[in-house]
């Protein structure tokens, strides 16, 4: 049975849970959380690894025991060590730990106190009071564990797009592999690259159904067949995900491809152009009364309606029918268009590899220059710099520069910004950098206008470039930062420094919605992979994806841009008391 890389992952992750309630080394459970994030972001697939007897300790973080146990997993669909733990701890501790925000320690403190089993009693026991009277929780964080569980037990299952890639990619192939198949494409959220999935719809073109059907209920990871018909099916797999399966005929491909694509708004406003020229459309082709008059592509699908062929991130109803209907469809941003990253880590703080790793890297995937942004001192889990060790690394950028070819390293830092506004690191060193990258890393819970404030006031800074990931969220995982994005995005262009798209699969922050807003704002985007080791400037295609979402053209990204280009853009005090313009041409 085919074995993904989320689901090795999945297994450190629960090892580390379960060792952090133990109370053992912490340095063990950071080793698995490590890895747990190395090999689920890793662009590889172990299990292909293992077939081809690769060496497992390129992933970074892998060293021959947690090789071992990724082998172990790949043979045997689990880990002894993970089954000992389990057998070890009471089974309530497990489930307990699916409640969003209650980590290993607050489970082990709940459960010995209240010896709650699942999460309804979990529920329950906060509902009534006991858990406020509890060390260390108290009324507000009682409230929030109401809410989160609330939230946890009414939500629809959706995956993260990049691990939604994972199940969905050898899928295709699988059916691909069907005798008799022409087409086999993914629609839905999944092909407008939605930053979360929910389901899973597959398009077939075949002549014979039959095939394709059989194949498709016979795939190894099929959890539960829940229908099968003729020409549709539908299945679960392993993970929960849901998968949608149509066959249909090459001359409904276009039409059946532009209906399962759209959202329910883009479609139903597509529907009431065509009734506007007298058609039907639907998901088999455009119709003038009972005769079929277009439908075996998509471009003839718009075309039969007066329009040009609108890209699939934009099917959102944004605005993106009318923009056909004048011809001014944005020229989407490509990941060819940009010319470098303004947001990488070395091992001089929380990453894997040295600069000059992470440059020949960056090199490797097109890039001409790469901007060093390594924590500073406030992030002590991060290894952050201080002030001496930044300036050491300034001159060790300054000698990898004098030989290093085909790429420019920058000098810069991701600095925290402080509860009250002000930057980790003085003036005095960040007036020497080429960027200076600030990003909120504590205090996520400030009400809306604390945290505004304290952003707007880190922004004011002269020697401030580009606001890191801005809300802070992580997909699935953590909230948005409660922050008005509208105010921040204003200040950004009155104080002339730019907003990131933190390209990794867990952030894509900023958001589309707020991308769309920013262009409109005149708002330079830098889509920046917030690479940790040399594999992880693959994600920039995940920030790519969320960038079309939001409307952005190469105009729009500032890291699209040439060196030359990039530098005045970018320039701290005295230049910055004066806001930047916008480049409205760039060199090819």
């Amino acid at each position: 049975m085919p074995l993904h890389n989320a689901e090795i992952a999945a297994i450190f992750v629960e090892i580390a849970d379960l060792l952090e309630i133990q109370g053992q080394n912490p340095f063990r459970v950071r080793a698995y959380r490590n890895a747990a994030r190395s090999v689920g972001e890793f662009g590889k697939s172990v299990a292909t690894m293992i077939e081809q007897n690769e060496d497992l300790k390129v992933i970074p973080g892998i060293g021959d025991d947690l090789a071992g146990k990724m082998r172990e997993i790949a043979a045997t669909g689990k880990c002894d060590l993970l089954e000992r733990l389990h057998n070890e701890m009471p089974a309530a501790i497990t489930e307990l730990l699916q409640v969003q925000g209650l980590g290993p320690k607050r489970v082990r403190a709940i459960h010995d106190a209240l010896h709650v089993q699942t999460i309804e009693e979990l529920h329950q026991a906060a509902k009534e009071g006991r858990i406020r009277e509890l060390p260390g929780f108290g009324e507000v964080t009682e409230g929030h564990i109401v809410d989160t569980i609330e939230a946890h037990l009414h939500k629809s299952r959706r995956f993260r797009l990049a691990l939604a890639e994972q199940y969905a990619q050898p899928l295709i192939a699988w059916l691909k592999a069907t005798p008799g198949t022409r087409e086999v494409v993914a629609a839905g959220s999944f092909r407008r690259r939605a930053a979360t999935v929910g389901d899973l719809d597959i398009l077939v073109t075949a002549h014979d159904a039959a095939p394709v059907m059989q194949r498709f209920v016979r795939y190894e990871e099929v959890a539960e067949v829940l229908s099968r018909g003729a020409t549709r099916a539908s299945i679960t797999l392993r993970n929960r995900m849901q998968v949608d399966l149509r066959v249909v005929a090459p001359a409904s491909f276009g039409a059946a491809l532009v209906y399962f694509t759209g959202s329910k708004a883009h479609n139903i406003a597509m529907r009431r152009i065509a009734q506007e020229h007298g058609l039907k459309i639907n998901e088999y082709g455009v119709f003038r009364k009972d005769k079929r008059i277009a439908g075996a592509t998509e471009e003839s699908v718009y075309e039969a309606i007066g329009l040009p062929w609108i890209p699939a991130e934009l099917r959102e109803n944004r605005g993106e029918l009318q923009a056909a209907r004048a011809h001014r469809l944005p020229t989407l941003i490509e990941r060819s268009d940009l010319r470098g990253d303004l947001h990488a880590h070395t091992s001089a703080s929380d990453g894997h590899d040295t600069m000059l790793d992470m440059a020949l890297a960056a090199r490797e995937r097109g890039l001409s220059y790469l901007a060093i942004t390594d924590h500073s001192s406030r992030l002590a889990v991060a290894r952050g710099l201080d002030t001496k060790r930044l300036a050491k690394q300034i001159e060790e950028i300054d000698r990898i520069n004098r030989t290093l070819e085909g790429i420019k390293l920058l000098k810069g830092i991701e600095v925290d910004i402080l509860e009250d506004g002000s930057l980790d690191l003085p003036d005095a060193i960040l007036t020497r950098l080429d960027v200076v990258v600030g990003a909120v890393h504590s205090h996520f819970g400030l009400p809306r206008a604390k945290q505004t404030e304290r952003v707007l006031r880190a922004m004011e800074n002269p020697c401030f470039s580009i606001l890191a990931h801005p809300t802070g969220r992580l997909i699935e995982e953590r909230a948005p930062c409660d922050i008005d994005l509208v105010r921040v995005i204003r200040k950004a262009r009155e104080c002339g420094c730019h907003l990131e798209l933190n390209a990794h699969p867990e952030r894509l922050d900023l958001a589309d919605t707020y991308c769309q807003m920013a262009k409109a704002e005149g708002i330079l985007v830098s889509i920046n992979s917030d690479a940790h080791g040399r594999f992880d400037f693959d994600n920039l295609r995940h920030g790519i994806d969320e960038a079309r979402r939001g409307w952005l053209e190469k105009s729009d990204v500032l890291n699209a841009r040439t060196l030359d280009e990039l530098r005045p853009l970018i320039r701290r005090a005295p230049m910055a008391a004066a806001p930047r313009a916008k480049l409205t041409s760039m060199k090819s």
